[in-house]
């Protein structure tokens, strides 16, 4: 990887679709090339930061108890967080219509870093439903 960094390189693994790891990497670094030339900073940075503002802190996560289903808020790990965040950027940018992969995947990144967007619209749901099931935390 151009990047010598494992989050970047396990980022363009989760872009990959049917193997082919040359074009979700011609992607990455055209989506990258964008973000430096529209956010005028390195594109790394955006991405770093794209990824900390899109990982969420708790889920819920579906608990059955006594016949009844409870969605019981958990804590994230921070790989699952990485996993999460990454998804949900590549789904929303995936989503989003018009140009080419690497522009929209470079929209996305930036508007991540600027905590908006599809992919903090996701998180703050997550947050929100972890929130409206705190009475259920105890059977964690």
């Amino acid at each position: 990887p151009i990047y010598g960094d494992l989050e970047v390189a396990k980022f363009m693994n989760y872009l990959m679709l049917n193997g082919k790891k040359g074009i979700s990497e011609q992607i990455f670094y055209g989506a990258m090339d964008t973000v430096k030339s529209r956010a005028k900073k390195d594109g790394v940075e955006i991405f770093k930061l794209a990824i900390k503002n899109a990982a969420p802190t708790l889920e819920v996560k579906s608990r059955r108890i006594g016949g009844a289903n409870y969605q019981v808020p958990i804590e994230v790990a921070k790989h699952r967080q990485f996993f999460l965040a990454a998804h949900w950027i590549i789904n929303s940018a995936r989503s989003r219509s018009g140009r080419s992969m690497a522009d929209c995947l470079a929209a996305e990144l930036i508007s991540a870093a600027n905590n908006e967007g599809g992919a903090i619209k996701k998180k703050e749901d997550t947050h929100r439903m972890a929130e409206a099931n705190r009475a259920f935390a105890h059977f964690r």
